[in-house]
């Protein structure tokens, strides 16, 4: 179990900031789910929940997912099913249970880059921006390649399109960390692939979703399949081998494509 030896409620983000960079042992809370397992101790713990950054917001173009927002609000959340289908919902209805769910955040999810993250493979899938403090705005892909540094995530934002999207996960069982992810999205006769828990962090396939059209034929299909394997890398752990994961990254694309084409 981690070690807090203050805990705040900041009052604005400006004084989240401030707090953050006051001391380098203050840290940024959020569900406390992964957090908890770890045995580090930390001056100050500082608490978001009381800045409304916990709401999921729909505009003309755009949907925000603020930082502090559940898990289990993104999975039940009707507005993001109305704009982008089930793919996110999909993504996090197997996270263990509905109390995990119900405390862990997108936040500590998205900022905590988890290899075996099934919330990044959806979100990849989609044109999402990365809210941060000091950051800036960036796109997802690249938030992911760059390295830690103290900042806040703020929010979440995602386009408004005419997406038709898919998400699937296999696992060893219903609960456990999964294998291999894959979210797939098709717009405007655009494809975006994404694989993840290779058991690398969750990654775009670009050349292979520019070689497919928008109306596939099983041939094109079986080739892509083979070429999302040649592109991207793969690698063996306890729960599966490089081998392994490339059968099923042809298997769960396959599936994938074909499920949006239907």
């Amino acid at each position: 179990m981690f070690e807090l030896k203050g805990y705040c409620f900041p009052g604005s983000l400006d004084q989240a900031d401030e707090l953050l960079h006051g001391n380098k042992g203050n840290v940024i809370l959020g569900g406390l789910l992964w957090m908890r397992l770890g045995r580090k101790s930390y001056q100050t713990g500082i608490d978001l929940s009381r800045l409304g950054l916990d709401q999921i917001l729909e505009t003309e173009d755009k949907v925000e997912i603020g930082c502090m927002t559940t898990l289990r609000q993104i999975e039940t959340s009707k507005t993001l099913k109305k704009c982008f289908g089930k793919i996110l919902s999909d993504s996090v209805s197997h996270i263990v249970g509905v109390q995990f769910r119900n405390s862990a955040t997108i936040g500590g999810s998205v900022f905590s880059r988890f290899s075996f993250s099934d919330i990044l493979t959806a979100l990849l899938a989609l044109e999402t921006q990365v809210h941060l403090y000091r950051g800036g705005t960036l796109p997802l892909s690249t938030f992911l390649e760059l390295p830690p540094k103290k900042d806040i995530l703020v929010k979440l934002t995602l386009k408004k399109k005419a997406w038709t999207t898919h998400y699937q996960s296999h696992r060893r069982t219903a609960t456990d960390l999964p294998v291999l992810t894959a979210g797939l999205s098709l717009c405007d006769g655009q494809w975006r692939i994404c694989l993840g828990a290779r058991p690398a962090r969750a990654i775009l396939a670009p050349k292979t979703a520019a070689l497919l059209p928008e109306k596939p034929d099983d041939a094109q299909i079986t080739a892509i399949c083979d070429q999302v394997v040649e592109e991207l890398t793969f690698g063996s752990n306890p729960r599966g081998t490089k081998e392994y994961r490339q059968i099923l990254a042809k298997t769960l694309v396959k599936r994938g494509v074909k499920a949006i084409c239907s």
